[in-house]
């Protein structure tokens, strides 16, 4: 038997409801006057980016200040390298010596270059590989990374006129700078193609849910009004807080994920109540009592988890808390407000631009009968639904066992990418020279005892047979500092570089430079930087992952006053992120998607994924979990007895976390398609998480254990009933007021 309340729904999300739907005027234009403000104010102040050369963490980081304070770049050098490289000559070769030369007699003259080096006669021999086959000429460039980008373009044409004059040889050019322009346009112009074929892609899946092109074009324009606003709001915090140059990338995918979910949500919920029988406006506020109050509890779940990264202690993820908090906020403000301002002028006409032909294909709103399907055998063997369930996701985790994270190498950009193939030969010429270890050693460098510690250095490091390049030698004009390069084996972010690293850290520089009365010294360079970074994301990890699960499950026992359905949506969410991790390191550390996706395996996954995937997919399951849990407890306070809430509760959210789920994996396949490692990663670790998290969890293992445990869903111990008790089913309607048109 039902029980309907007798108070009318009183929470912050129906009050918000109903009154926009009564000032649908003032919520629209006051909602346009936001997005518009905050993208022009943005616009205006321009966005503050996080300085690159000076992030670096722990031991890399204190070997960046002695270099900083000894008047080195915080970056070290600019330096630009031209390769010149033969199949059928050496360097013997009077034509390759013609080639090197012509290479730097064109770019001496230029007033941004200094520092100018290349192998002629008995000098830099170093500059030339063991086969004699491939010579580099190197210099440094003037000012910092920016204004030397600005001054590239000319160096890089003229040193592809000397590849023109010599057609026998590869001459190509790569450096700090050429790579770095070159390579973030390439990332940039990946990330706008991405944002173009997300938009045109969500709006046909939305299409296909509603059939209807304006009902269709409500979600997917809120979502994209939503990243407009938080892009301007993003610029002016950067001027407080400055931002990562990718928060841009990260607030476009997060908001129209949420954007279009909590709109879609929202939608669906007042176009199934008008199905059911209720006037326009008793079925909008209904919508607000229900799915609006869903909508605000799933929007504080993801802004508690994307606060986590702020104790991750790096200044990117930071940055991307904030990015990510501001985009949920503003797309869960936009919900709750100007949607049912719009809801409530168009009425039943939302329904315009109906595609015939899709009413054949589209089951009514209501009760889904695909899910049913598939429900109704999970409840009648709850047991063996859910240990099946269970089984599964454990299989796809294995592989998160053996997790190894590294930075991607040069190697695992796309070929045709500027200046990668240039990288590739002198890493294959010369081993770590592309990415050596930086010393940075605060002493008396003129000093006859430095001298032969670096020597030293040298000749013990030849003698581990690890395959250390070469030591170069640097010092400031005061002769406290200096700068030792040596190049390192292996690739920059592998096992063999890290090996070395930490051998050059704990046992070559102990013996040698190390024993110099009162020195101070410090490893950087770009192995050294990932490596601390990545050593900082270990134990930064369980904080973030306290925070995340500790603030959510008290949370969801304050909505839902349970102590079972918190703990339990916890553990249902961790099991979804586990599987993610191990369909990640299985593609992409095992390198089982190779072929399938086209990219090279460096045999690691992006440091920075874990716990990125961790903070966003705990987020947005969460929409899914509060949004089915919410329909179940309405069901259950009406009166029905649990197995019948959860039948009725899954099957009729069913189709609108499905089209959620389909919108969701569409936008982020699209990222897995581009070409960048990082990227692709990304792409499916977010995709095969949420198609797992919408289909074995939240189809098969939630309504399975919801059957086994029965009424202990609800238990709450007597010491926590002092808990608020928050209604989840409509109230009785109270008809909004007459608003003007």
């Amino acid at each position: 038997m039902q029980h309907p309340p007798r108070n009318p729904a009183r929470h912050l999300a129906a009050r918000m409801g109903h009154w926009s739907a009564s000032h649908r005027k003032l919520a629209i234009f006051g909602w346009l006057a936001f997005v518009v403000a905050a993208i022009a104010i943005g616009t205006a102040v321009g966005t503050k980016t996080i300085d690159q050369t000076n992030n670096s963490v722990g031991p890399s980081q204190r070997a960046d200040q002695i270099l900083k304070r000894g008047g080195f770049p915080q970056s070290g050098p600019l330096t630009e390298i031209a390769v010149v490289q033969s199949k059928h000559s050496t360097i013997a070769n009077p034509e390759f010596q013609a080639a090197v030369a012509d290479v730097a007699r064109t770019v001496a003259p230029l007033s941004n270059v200094h520092n100018l080096r290349w192998p002629h006669g008995a000098v830099n021999r170093d500059q030339v590989s063991r086969d004699g086959r491939t010579a580099l000429v190197e210099w440094d460039m003037s000012g910092k990374l920016k204004a030397a980008e600005k001054q590239i373009d000319p160096l890089t044409s003229a040193v592809a006129a000397v590849g023109a004059r010599h057609p026998r040889f590869y001459i190509g050019e790569a450096g700090a700078v050429s790579s770095d322009k070159a390579l973030t346009k390439l990332f940039n112009e990946q990330i706008g193609q991405a944002g173009e074929r997300s938009v045109p892609l969500t709006l046909v899946i939305l299409v296909l849910v509603f059939g209807s092109l304006l009902a269709a074009w409500i979600p997917l324009m809120l979502g994209l009004q939503a990243v407009i606003a938080t892009v301007g709001l993003t610029a002016i915090v950067s001027h407080i807080t400055p931002m990562d140059p990718n928060v841009s990338a990260v607030v476009m995918l997060v908001g129209l994920a949420v954007g279009v979910d909590y709109t879609l949500f929202y939608l669906r919920r007042e176009r199934e109540e008008r199905a059911a029988g209720r006037s326009e406006g008793a079925a909008l506020e209904a919508a607000a009592a229900t799915s609006g109050r869903s909508v605000l509890i799933s929007g504080i779940t993801v802004l508690i988890a994307m606060a986590g990264m702020l104790f991750s202690g790096d200044k990117t993820f930071i940055s991307m808390s904030i990015g990510t908090m501001m985009v949920v906020a503003v797309a869960m403000i936009g919900s709750l407000t100007v949607l049912p301002a719009v809801l409530s002028k168009l009425g039943d006409r939302v329904e315009k631009g109906r595609v015939p032909w899709l009413s054949r294909f589209r089951s009514p709103v209501g009760e889904g009968r695909i899910w049913s399907r598939i429900l109704n055998p999970v409840l009648r063997r709850p047991g063996l639904s859910a240990a099946l369930s269970v089984a599964l996701l454990a299989t796809l985790a294995i592989p998160a066992l053996q997790i190894h994270t590294a930075s991607s190498a040069a190697n695992t950009l796309p070929r045709s990418a500027p200046t990668v193939g240039t990288i590739n030969r002198i890493q294959t010429a010369f081993p770590g020279q592309a990415s050596p270890a930086v010393i940075a050693v605060k002493t008396n460098t003129k000093s006859p005892a430095f001298k032969a510690a670096v020597a030293q250095l040298q000749s013990a490091a030849d003698a581990t047979r690890l395959g250390y390049g070469a030591i170069s030698l640097d010092s400031n004009a005061a002769h406290t500092v200096g700068r030792v390069a040596i190049p390192l084996p292996g690739n920059g972010t592998d096992g063999v570089s890290t090996h070395a690293l930490l051998t050059l850290r704990g046992h070559l520089l102990p013996a040698t430079i190390g024993k110099l009365p009162g020195v101070s010294y410090g490893v950087t360079g770009p192995t050294a930087q990932s490596y601390d970074w990545n050593e900082m994301m270990k134990s930064s990890l369980p904080l973030v992952f306290g925070f995340v699960l500790t603030f959510a499950f008290l949370l969801l026992l304050a909505s839902f006053r349970s102590l079972v359905i918190a703990a339990k949506a916890v553990v249902l969410n961790l099991l979804s992120v586990a599987a993610a991790y191990g369909v990640v390191v299985a593609v992409f550390q095992f390198g089982w998607g190779t072929n399938v996706l086209g990219f090279t395996s460096n045999g690691s996954v992006a440091p920075w994924l874990p716990l990125f995937m961790f903070v966003i997919l705990f987020g947005l399951s969460m929409d899914y979990h509060v949004f089915i849990l919410s329909r179940i407890r309405e069901a259950h306070d009406r009166g029905m007895s649990t197995e019948d809430a959860i039948a009725h509760g899954i099957k009729t959210t069913a189709g609108t976390v499905t089209s959620a789920a389909i919108v969701m994996v569409g936008v982020f396949s699209i990222f897995a398609t581009l070409p960048i490692l990082d990227m692709k990663e990304m792409g499916i670790g977010l995709a095969s998480a949420v198609l797992i998290d919408a289909t074995i969890v939240r189809g098969v293992l939630l309504p399975a254990s919801m059957k086994l445990l029965g009424d202990w869903n609800w238990y709450l111990p007597n010491w926590l009933h002092w808990l608020p008790k928050l209604e989840h089913h409509p109230e009785p309607i109270i008809q909004p007021a007459p608003a003007a048109a």
